[in-house]
């Protein structure tokens, strides 16, 4: 049970509510259906690994040709919702820095010859150690990190990299938007810490820094193995 004494209990459950309230608004057709969707895919006991066992699970309280409708015809107001998902309460480092973490993960669909949009995504140690490439979508998460030893992150954004695109341009597109919502929900404010980005090898990070460099972010990015640098111009 939640303590009504407990305030602090009591303002994290009101925000919870809240974002629930707003989560529910920004289903704008099929609200009630995809809503109970959503906390059936949250509650589920279980990995789900077909859209029907979300019928069966308690939070649920359709049938399973509610739910194929749901997702055939239901809509979502994407931009609302990741407004409304920057106004979330951040983990933020040690010092009190929002740490941005971006990465891409790739689901794969090798027998889906329908989806458009494939493009094959590089796989590790599949098939005898070997490295391959799978056909699938691959998506460009930015989350959230917190200091500690925890898996835990937040989030904020996942968009679909379409065939073609560049992934640095669309990397800086994406970052910019969520700083961009970030200040705009007073996540950061001027006089608080720089907001770190942290990426990985496989990202160019002098460019990124080059795109982002009229916002208050620093960008931390993993020296690849084979990087060169400029040695010290010798004298004369």
């Amino acid at each position: 049970m939640i303590s009504v004494h407990d305030a602090g209990t009591t303002d994290e459950v009101g925000r919870l509510a809240a974002f629930r309230r707003e989560f529910h608004a920004c289903l704008t057709a099929r609200g009630d259906a995809l809503f109970e969707l959503a906390d059936a895919l949250l509650c589920a006991d279980a990995p789900v690994r077909s859209l029907v066992e979300l019928s069966l699970v308690g939070e649920y309280r359709r049938g399973h040709g509610s739910l194929y409708a749901a997702l055939n015809r239901g809509r979502i107001d994407i931009a609302r919702l990741r407004t409304a998902v920057a106004a979330v309460p951040l983990p933020r480092s040690a010092d009190g820095r929002i740490v941005l973490a971006v990465d891409v993960t790739c689901w794969l669909r090798p027998e889906a010859h329908t989806c458009p949009e494939r493009v094959l995504c590089h796989t590790y140690g599949r098939g005898k150690d070997t490295h391959i490439g799978v056909p699938g979508w691959p998506y460009s998460f930015v989350t959230a990190l917190e200091t500690g030893r925890t898996s835990w992150t937040a989030p904020l954004d996942a968009r679909r990299l379409a065939p073609g695109d560049d992934a640095a341009t669309v990397t800086a597109g994406q970052l910019r938007d969520v700083v961009q919502r970030l200040i705009a929900a007073g996540q950061w404010q001027p006089g608080d810490p720089d907001v770190w980005i942290v990426a990985d090898a496989g990202y160019d990070g002098p460019r990124l820094a080059f795109l982002l460099a009229d916002l208050p972010v620093q960008v931390l990015v993993r020296m690849r193995s084979d990087r060169v640098l400029r040695r010290p111009a010798p004298s004369r």
